[in-house]
């Protein structure tokens, strides 16, 4: 399986600058999701990795190859890059059985008939479609359909697998089956998965990595969990993670350099950091970011806050509460629920609370929170 390496890919439509100077290496056999809101420019990268948008400038590697390059003129043709492109829409064809569909690539590299039968069949079995092999596009489920448009990608053999959205058409529930089956043939093809989708969820359960975008720029490229303990900026902390960080304006200043303290919405705070040191200037403006669970709520806690709402979901509970001109969200996890204008003790725990610039929105440090 190859690596991927973009060095300073830029992608302009007119004047309008799509993907901007994107440095990005995607692993052998890593699973990467270009994650970010409507118009960042991540199906644009997808694309310009594939071979079907040519980038303005910089340079695309595929298993150490250079499939494009605006410095020599190098712009190998997508079926020259064995790359396969799943669709949001599956795009199958509708006169044509299941069978039919994923062999169609085949025939078309002149496969014989008995190679391409034995391969069918192992793709109708490893995407547990094998019943329905004689079937209609039109006589299947959405989900049933995907993993058809999958099996037909698939039966090439492509060096990585590209998917822009391809959960996006299902119910929430098979979206969440489908998930489970997409990370189980990730681990069992052993191939590249670079996948597209504006869904933080998805790109925290399934990929290895994760590439968050914002206008073209790269805004934080790193595993899941750390970008959710460890954002870089106020922009990565607030699109990832839901419910999401509650923020709280500030000041702070270094006690020594192990410790900064932060007066914060008529809080006195201490946060100690995790690792290193930092250096902030004398009442500097920051924001500080606390997780929704990592406001708890017990009787050892040391604020008084009103319970503003509650919302029960049976495994979590998602609470507003009121500190004084502070409204914050906290998740209380277990079948809990909580009186509406009830007074409840709260604290504040976990070593993944963040302290931002105020100015730049990029991160200073994280660390523990604690109450002075």
């Amino acid at each position: 399986m190859p690596e991927i390496i973009l060095r300073k890919v830029t992608k302009r439509f007119g004047k309008s600058v799509a993907v901007d100077a994107l440095d990005l290496t995607i692993g052998d056999g890593d699973f990467v999701t270009l994650l970010g809101p409507s118009g960042c420019g991540k199906t644009t990268t997808l694309r310009m990795i594939a071979g079907l948008e040519t980038p303005t400038e910089g340079e695309i590697l595929i298993d150490g190859k250079v499939v494009f390059s605006s410095a020599t003129g190098v712009d190998v043709s997508p079926a020259k890059r064995d790359v396969g492109f799943l669709f949001q829409n599956y795009a199958l064809w509708p006169h044509m059985t299941v069978e039919q569909n994923i062999a169609f690539g085949l025939e078309n590299l002149k496969w014989d008939k008995a190679r391409i039968v034995k391969r069918v069949a192992e793709l109708l079995a490893m995407l547990k479609i094998a019943d329905y092999g004689k079937r209609y596009p039109s006589e299947l489920s959405g989900g049933q359909q995907q993993r058809v448009a999958i099996a037909r990608t698939l039966a090439t053999g492509p060096k990585v697998l590209f998917m822009d959205e391809p959960l996006s058409n299902l119910d929430a529930k098979l979206r969440t089956e489908m998930r489970a089956e997409l990370k189980r043939l990730h681990v069992e093809t052993g191939s590249t998965f670079v996948y597209v989708t504006h869904d933080q969820l998805e790109a925290m359960t399934l990929s290895t990595r994760t590439c968050l975008m914002k206008e073209g720029v790269l805004q934080q490229y790193a595993p899941p969990l750390h970008v959710y303990h460890e954002p870089a900026n106020v922009f990565v902390a607030d699109f990832v993670g839901s419910p999401t960080m509650n923020f709280i304006e500030g000041q702070g200043r270094n006690v020594n350099l192990d410790e900064i303290k932060i007066v914060a919405g008529g809080l006195d705070l201490m946060l100690t950091p995790v690792s290193g040191s930092i250096a902030l200037r004398d009442d500097q403006d920051i924001v500080l970011g606390i997780r929704p669970e990592y406001v708890r709520i017990g009787e050892g806690g040391r604020l008084s806050a009103r319970v503003y709402s509650t919302l029960p979901s049976g495994m979590e509970t998602i609470v507003k509460l009121s500190i004084g001109p502070l409204l914050l969200t906290s998740v209380v996890f277990g079948a809990i629920d909580f009186k509406v204008d009830g007074e409840v003790l709260v604290d504040f725990a976990g070593e993944a609370c963040v302290v931002f610039d105020k100015a730049t929105g990029a991160k200073l440090a994280h660390g523990r929170l604690g109450i002075i």
